[in-house]
């Protein structure tokens, strides 16, 4: 099983929205926050939040990125019990049990998504609002390998002076 976490490649996240996820943070695509919004919502941070904002599970703050890796069962469980209780507290769902399969169903998009793609796959999201409602899409960007030659200082320790 796959899910992703957040990841950061600077403190851009910490400047461009409200509440930033906490890196390595499990995320989801947190796109039923913006169900109801028009273009009058989409002003400043709340804007960016929209356009490519993962949702983490842990601090509900977003991230502009994501990487892909596994997820044990039990972990997800926990998420989605996380995920319910944000759904009664934050959304109003009339009870936890009817939240929960709202919640488990939210991971298993987000499972779904990550399912196919190698560990250490990074994703980005962009939101458009639209006639029907909101539309997704996503990037995924492969993860790059990295030769050792890249890194190593090529030399012979022989070549130090004193040698």
């Amino acid at each position: 099983m796959k899910l992703a976490r957040a990841i950061h490649f600077d403190d851009s996240d910490t400047r461009v929205f409200h509440s930033p996820a906490r890196t390595g943070e499990w995320c989801i695509s947190g796109g039923f926050e913006f169900s109801n919004w028009t273009d009058g919502d989409l002003t400043g941070k709340a804007k960016q939040a929209f356009t490519n904002g993962w949702l983490g599970v842990e601090t509900f703050g977003r991230a502009s990125c994501v990487a892909v890796t596994a997820i044990e069962p039990v972990e997800r469980d926990a998420l989605a019990e996380a995920l319910a209780q944000h759904f009664v507290e934050v959304y109003g769902a009339p009870s936890l049990d009817a939240a929960t399969s709202v919640a488990r169903e939210e991971i298993a998009q987000m499972m779904a998504l990550c399912e196919d793609q190698d560990t250490n796959t990074l994703l980005t999201v962009t939101r458009e609002l639209t006639e029907a409602g909101v539309k997704e899409s996503y990037r995924v960007i492969a993860p790059q390998e990295a030769g050792i030659e890249q890194f190593a200082i090529h030399g012979s320790l022989d070549d130090e002076p004193g040698h």
